[in-house]
């Protein structure tokens, strides 16, 4: 499933218009990636948990030429399902 076929479902599902769904589809994933972006976590009861992971930076080789290189260290989305969404699926 695309965001399009998100976006359908969700019109379907709630009946509204195709644009309106995309209205709330698209406000719900800037919501998450703004609190992400804050540092924030947001917990979503029976489905899951979006945070943010810290990677450190490290050291690896480019495998074309075998020149060691620097890896930035960066942060990272997670997400971690919940129980309502592994029942689901199993």
């Amino acid at each position: 499933m695309n965001k399009n076929d998100l976006v359908a479902s969700v019109a379907s599902d709630a009946g509204l218009s195709k644009a309106d769904a995309a209205k709330a589809v698209d406000a719900v994933f800037d919501t998450i990636s703004g609190s992400l972006s804050n540092g924030n976590e947001v917990r979503l009861v029976g489905f899951g948990t979006f945070s943010v992971g810290h990677r450190k930076a490290t050291t690896g080789r480019n495998p074309q030429t075998g020149a060691v290189i620097q890896i930035p260290a960066s942060n990272q989305a997670k997400f971690k399902a919940g129980k309502g969404l592994k029942d689901a699926v199993n």
